[in-house]
């Protein structure tokens, strides 16, 4: 049925050959490191993901004066050994004599819902002893000798299906999909293998990100498994997997120093564990030390003082305030003392509300809260929002999580033009953005707000403001990097400086306005940013209207 194929008939580039019944050996496929196409940072013409030639391609190799890779270190550097294992075929994985090939199929092994034509290169009895596997759970795999095509065996994987809301269990599940695969391939004693895109349109698994977790598991695994591995061959049937694939290999299997560099700015924000799988902070196991403090190992009482009184010394030593939470810290000190500050307070506090109510800011009315009071308000908000379901609050897109900024600082993007205050539980909405902030906020962090056609809706005042900050608490407006603003008016403006002048100065001055997009991405990379539409719209009729003003 097969028929080998001249060395000629395959191209560079990894194109399929003419014939689809044509046996091809892995000498006939071009290896990753010894491609010669060295612009695997950009799109070729036929991909249609980027018709805006006024926004640059997100993986194109910044200049020398935008860099800010210098003296990182890169998650996946250079190496030659595992470069030479890896190949890129346009074309199916059965037209290839390598040991094992990867259908992609559904947890019955249905013939129906593998990899199309691989049955029938096969044969029928591929589909015969598949009814007889006993089936197979999404993100494991089974092995089965593969009759009349080119390979040794076939390893049977079931890719998961695909919902927003369900995107980490996704990933993991499609990373275990392939790292399955491996561990199939080398406890039955082979060496090569080659796989197709293990998702299927029905399963609506995005493309892209579904080959960032393909190859950057692979290359995890192979860092371990080198040496029992000869060859992977990623497959590819159409134009748009074989470009995505040229994009992002450079990223994860970097052939030199230059790819090397560029990737440490183009990677995503989360790029897995050791294993490729995604890394879920709520669910790591946090050991932290006891903290290092030059305690005397013995007190010695002023002279004079009874050998009674020698406990007094050591309970009020200054050390101890070290050791003790906030809010127990409040409970200890003198009631009139707490509520002589707290009068002071107030009474700091009414002259700046009143200007502000004056001025139309909104009611600024309440006490300051003490650090202690902060965190107990903070822990209450916290454990009520992991109780509840707030997904109607998080399909609004109004706040959620980005990438990072190019410092590395964990990005949380914030849409005002989705902020629909008429139709929204303010009450819930603080809930989802306590659980939303609480795993970024815990170390320096950065914001990036959207203020394109926020203008339509009517937004809430500063009281509001002021409290959701109290609510978030100290750490944040402690480790918050900076806040970009996009597209700011004049209104939003006036509204910033109230909050430097009457809610918190220090915080406030962190913001930083950018008018074009394109300024934003010299802060935040633009493959670190999920941006809706419209924003894209604006900015794009703003640099027309800029344009023609400046002509």
């Amino acid at each position: 049925m097969y028929q080998r194929v001249p060395a000629a008939v395959t191209t560079q580039g990894g194109s399929p050959t003419d014939n689809g019944d044509s046996v091809v050996t892995l000498d006939q496929v071009p290896r990753w490191s010894d491609a010669d196409c060295r612009s695997s940072f950009g799109y070729d013409n036929e991909d249609p993901s980027f018709t805006n030639p006024f926004f640059p391609d997100p993986l194109t190799s910044p200049s020398e004066g935008e860099s800010s890779s210098y003296g990182m270190v890169p998650r996946f550097p250079v190496d030659h050994e595992i470069n030479s294992k890896i190949y890129l075929w346009r074309g199916h994985p059965w037209n290839l004599e390598v040991d094992a090939v990867v259908n992609s199929t559904n947890e019955l092994l249905d013939e129906a819902h593998s990899s199309p034509g691989l049955h029938a290169a096969a044969g029928p009895g591929l589909a015969e002893e598949c009814t007889t596997a006993g089936g197979c759970r999404t993100g494991m795999a089974k092995v089965t000798n593969a009759y009349d095509l080119p390979a040794r065996r076939v390893i049977h994987t079931v890719g998961p299906k695909y919902a927003v809301k369900y995107h980490t269990a996704a990933e993991n599940a499609l990373s275990q999909c392939y790292r399955s695969c491996l561990e199939l391939l080398i406890e039955n004693g082979l060496q090569s293998i080659a796989m197709g895109c293990i998702y299927t349109e029905s399963k609506n698994y995005p493309r892209e990100p579904a080959t960032h977790v393909a190859i950057r598991t692979i290359r995890r695994f192979l860092e371990k498994q080198k040496n029992k591995i000869a060859a992977v061959v990623f497959c590819t049937t159409t134009s748009t997997d074989t470009e995505i694939y040229k994009r992002l290999l450079p990223l994860y299997f970097p052939r030199d120093k230059h790819e090397e560099e560029v990737a440490i700015s183009k990677l995503p924000a989360d790029v897995g564990d050791e294993n490729g799988e995604t890394i879920i902070d709520e669910r790591k196991i946090r050991i932290k030390p006891l903290p290092k403090k030059n305690i005397p190992i013995t007190l010695q009482p002023p002279v004079g003082l009874p050998v009674t009184d020698v406990g007094l010394v050591r309970r009020n030593s200054s050390y101890l305030d070290f050791y003790l939470d906030p809010a127990f810290m409040s409970l200890i000190k003198d009631p009139d003392q707490r509520r002589q500050e707290q009068w002071e307070k107030n009474a700091q506090e009414q002259r700046g509300w009143n200007y502000a109510k004056m001025l139309g800011f909104g009611d600024l009315g309440g006490p300051i809260l003490s650090a202690a009071e902060e965190y107990s308000l903070h822990s209450r908000y916290l454990a009520k929002a992991k109780s509840l379901n707030l997904s109607e609050i998080a399909e609004m897109k109004i706040v959620y999580r980005g990438g990072v900024d190019s410092e590395g600082h964990p990005v949380m993007v914030v849409v005002g033009a989705h902020f629909l205050l008429r139709c929204l539980d303010l009450e819930r909405f603080v809930h989802h953005v306590v659980k939303e902030f609480e795993p970024i906020i815990q170390k320096p962090y950065t914001i990036a707000y959207f203020h394109s056609a926020a203008t339509l809706q009517v937004q809430p005042d500063l009281g509001w403001m002021r409290r959701l900050q109290q609510i978030l608490g100290r750490k944040h407006r402690r480790n918050l990097h900076a806040i970009y603003v996009l597209h700011p008016n004049f209104h939003l403006k006036a509204t910033v400086f109230a909050l430097q002048v009457f809610v918190d100065n220090v915080t406030w001055k962190k913001v930083v306005y950018v008018d074009r997009l394109l300024q934003l991405f010299k802060y935040v990379p633009r493959e670190q940013l999920t941006i809706p539409d419209f924003v894209f719209q604006l900015s794009f009729l703003l640099l027309l209207q800029f344009i023609s003003t400046d002509r």
